[in-house]
C-alpha cells in the first residue's frame, strides 16, 4: 500500500512538472492521471498553437443566423506568429475581416505576454475611421465582430483566467452540426472539466468543457449564468492536420449557439496551414493602417 501511495505521489510531481513546463513548439497530449490545470494547459497550447512557429488561415468563412433563418455571413483571414518567449511575448495573433466590403479590412491584434500577470495588448483597426482603438479587458466580453461568440472566447481568454475541476471521464454523446446537419464525435473519449472564472461577476458563472483525448481540443462547451440556468453553447470540430508527419491538432469548425436569443453563428476554417515563415512585421499597429486587405 506504501509502494502505491509513493508511485502515486511521485506521477503526481511527474505532471506537475509537465504542467509547468510546456514546451514552446512541441506537441502534448492529454493523459490518464493528469489533473485538470494540466489538461487545461495542454488545451490553450493547441488552441494558440504554440507547437507550430507559425499559423495561416486564408479564408474562414463565418455564419450569423437568427432565430428565424436569416443568415448574413462573412469572410476572414487569421494569422498568427509564436514568439516562444522571445522579447517576452508568447505569440501575436491578427484577424481580418475581408468581405463584406463595408467592413473589409477591419481588423483585431493580439499580442500575448509570457508573464501570466501582464495583460494583453489588443487594438481594434476600424479602415472606415482610420483609427485604431486599443480595447480593455473590460471589452473582452463583447461580441467578437457582432457574432455570438465573445472577444475572449476567440482570442483574450488565458488558462491563468479560471480555476479548473476535473468531473470525471465519458464518452462524447455527440452533437449535430447545425451547418451540415452531420453528427460529430458520438462515443469520442473525452475528460469532462469545470472551469470558473476568476474575474468577479464575468458574463458566466461556470462552463463544462468536454476535451478529446486523442487531440487535446475542447469539442464541446456549456455556459452557465449565476442562477444555474445554461444560456449557451459552442461546438469545436477538431482533428489531427498531417503536414508530414507533424500531427498538429487544428480547429476545422465553431458553431455557437445564443439559446436565450435562437442566434448561432458557425466558423469554418478553410485551408489552414502551419510553419509558413510568416514575418512579424505583419503584426504591429503601423501594419494595420498601411493594409490593403
Amino acid at each position: 500500500m506504501r509502494k502505491m501511495l509513493f508511485l502515486f505521489f511521485i506521477l503526481s510531481l511527474f505532471w506537475e512538472v509537465l504542467a509547468g513546463e510546456l514546451e514552446y513548439y512541441k506537441l502534448y497530449t492529454p493523459q490518464e492521471g493528469m489533473s485538470a490545470e494540466e489538461i487545461m494547459q495542454i488545451k490553450y497550447h493547441n488552441k494558440y498553437s504554440l507547437f507550430a512557429k507559425d499559423y495561416y488561415l486564408p479564408y474562414c468563412e463565418v455564419y450569423y443566423v437568427d432565430a428565424s433563418g436569416f443568415t448574413r455571413k462573412k469572410i476572414a483571414k487569421r494569422f498568427r506568429i509564436v514568439k516562444g518567449g522571445e522579447d517576452g511575448i508568447s505569440y501575436k495573433d491578427l484577424v481580418v475581416i475581408t468581405y463584406p466590403t463595408e467592413i473589409k479590412g477591419l481588423a483585431i491584434l493580439t499580442w500575448t505576454y509570457t508573464d501570466p500577470n501582464k495583460s494583453q495588448d489588443v487594438w481594434l483597426w476600424v479602415p472606415s475611421l482610420k483609427k485604431v482603438r486599443k480595447i480593455s479587458a473590460s471589452e473582452d466580453e463583447d461580441a467578437f465582430m457582432g457574432s455570438d461568440l465573445t472577444v475572449e472566447e476567440v482570442s483574450t481568454r488565458k488558462f491563468e483566467d479560471e480555476s479548473y475541476r476535473l468531473i470525471g471521464e465519458e464518452n462524447f454523446k455527440g452533437y449535430k452540426f447545425e451547418h451540415s446537419g452531420e453528427m460529430k464525435f458520438e462515443g469520442k473519449p473525452c475528460f469532462v472539466i469545470e472551469c470558473v472564472p476568476k474575474q468577479p461577476h464575468w458574463y458566466y458563472a461556470k462552463r463544462i468543457i468536454w476535451v478529446t483525448k486523442d487531440t487535446g481540443g475542447n469539442i464541446f462547451e456549456e455556459y452557465y449564468d449565476k442562477n444555474g440556468k445554461l444560456f449557451k453553447t459552442i461546438f469545436r470540430d477538431w482533428a489531427i492536420y498531417e503536414p508530414g508527419t507533424k500531427n498538429y491538432p487544428t480547429q476545422h469548425a465553431v458553431e455557437c449557439k445564443d439559446l436565450r436569443t435562437g442566434h448561432r453563428t458557425t466558423v469554418l476554417n478553410l485551408n489552414q496551414e502551419y510553419d509558413k515563415g510568416i514575418s512579424e512585421q505583419e503584426f504591429t499597429v503601423k501594419a494595420l493602417m498601411r493594409s490593403k486587405w
